[in-house]
């Protein structure tokens, strides 16, 4: 996998270089600042970009502002997209461009490093890697919604697909069946009111469409 980093910190720049390296991926670019990222991935047109979402000069939201740049120019390009705080406006414009390819991981993850390739892999993929903090943000600021009707057993399986786990991952860690795990999921999919679909990330990207209805459809909360 070719991989363009954007990281202005340069301990966990290197730090990312040496992990994604010797885990046999090759770097194909690594930017310090905003202004580098559009051309580097423009340049390199790379299978994924990890990117700092807070990047130089003004340290606001340059990493994400480049992402969905570089996603208008090459649809579909896998973006995992990293923050050291869980900010929910960042996670909502990232996947409001569609969650195909894109992951949102707070940076303590890129720490436990099988965590983190697993996530960087489903994302150059296709899939989604969304940070359990951030999925917990995202499910908890509901209110009034029909994700009240879930019972605590169907929140936990929606977490996990929000997550980007597939069924057979979801049943270890819940330790249930697939086949309850297919039940939860068909209930989840009936009480949210989202139309049943095909197995694998399809049914992640539902949910994700769900959850990032504008506040305003929840009688603006």
């Amino acid at each position: 996998m070719r991989v363009v980093i954007a990281e202005d910190n340069a301990l966990l720049r290197e730090g990312l270089v040496l992990l994604l390296s010797s885990a046999g991926h090759e770097v194909a670019a690594v930017v310090g600042s905003g202004p580098e990222i559009l051309p580097a991935l423009l340049t390199h047109r790379p299978d994924a970009a990890v990117l700092d979402v807070r990047m130089p000069p003004g340290f606001r939201d340059e990493g994400l502002r480049a992402a969905l740049a570089a996603r208008k120019e090459i649809p579909g390009l896998p973006v995992l997209v990293l923050s050291q705080y869980v900010e929910e406006s960042y996670a909502a414009e990232l996947l409001s461009g569609g969650a195909s390819g894109v992951g949102y991981l707070l940076k303590d993850r890129v720490g436990r490093v099988d965590e983190f390739l697993d996530a960087l892999e489903r994302v150059a993929a296709g899939g989604t890697a969304l940070d359990p903090e951030v999925v917990t943000e995202l499910l908890t600021r509901r209110r009034d919604s029909p994700l009240d009707s879930l019972t605590p057993r169907e929140r936990e399986v929606l977490k996990l697909m929000a997550e980007g786990h597939d069924n057979t991952t979801i049943g270890k860690a819940l330790v249930i069946t697939e086949r309850s795990v297919s039940k939860h999921i068909g209930n989840v999919f009936l009480k949210l009111r989202l139309p049943p679909s095909d197995s694998g990330h399809r049914r992640v990207l539902a949910v994700l469409a769900y959850l990032n209805r504008p506040q305003s459809a929840e009688g603006g909360h």
